[in-house]
């Protein structure tokens, strides 16, 4: 009876966990699918999509440039320890998602308290080979940007001055 009643609970906590990573998954599409096709000028969309991103913990604040094209925002963040790579991958991870669901964005620049980074779509589309607003996925952006930064030539691409 021991036994029967340490399997009950063991298969109870095993379906929990397994039912809590899959909602996990459909919570990070639920959130894409949501904000796909925004605009610049939706601040609060844009808001929203930042904090899903790389390092939103250290995300400060915002300017949108809508007022002539090409449209872009500002987005400000308090530095944070780590190596250049760190601050790299965050840059290109959160661009790239950025300019997918940001439909008439067509660059980001990150403020960090020591250095700038500016990304446009233009670069990143030329390096990825496709345009940006085609994916439907967070996962298949991931896996995108995934590759590029295992490639140091082409994140110097990317983040040419």
């Amino acid at each position: 009876m021991n036994k029967s009643v340490q399997f009950l609970v063991l298969s109870v906590l095993l379906t929990f966990t397994f039912l809590s990573g899959c909602n996990t998954n459909k919570t990070d599409e639920d959130w894409f699918t949501k904000y796909k096709g925004s605009y610049i000028g939706d601040n609060g969309a844009v808001g929203n999509i930042v904090s899903h991103l790389m390092k939103s913990e250290h995300f400060k604040g915002m300017e949108l440039k809508t007022s002539e094209e090409p449209y872009g925002v500002h987005l400000n963040y308090e530095s944070f320890l780590g190596t250049e790579k760190e601050y790299q991958e965050t840059v290109i991870y959160n661009a790239t998602v950025i300019l997918a669901l940001v439909k008439n964005a067509d660059w980001v620049t990150f403020h960090f308290d020591q250095k700038d980074y500016h990304v446009t779509r233009e670069d990143l589309e030329n390096v990825y080979g496709k345009d940006l607003r085609d994916f439907t996925s967070i996962l298949d952006l991931e896996k995108l940007s995934d590759e590029l930064l295992n490639d140091e030539n082409r994140i110097i691409q990317v983040l040419k001055s």
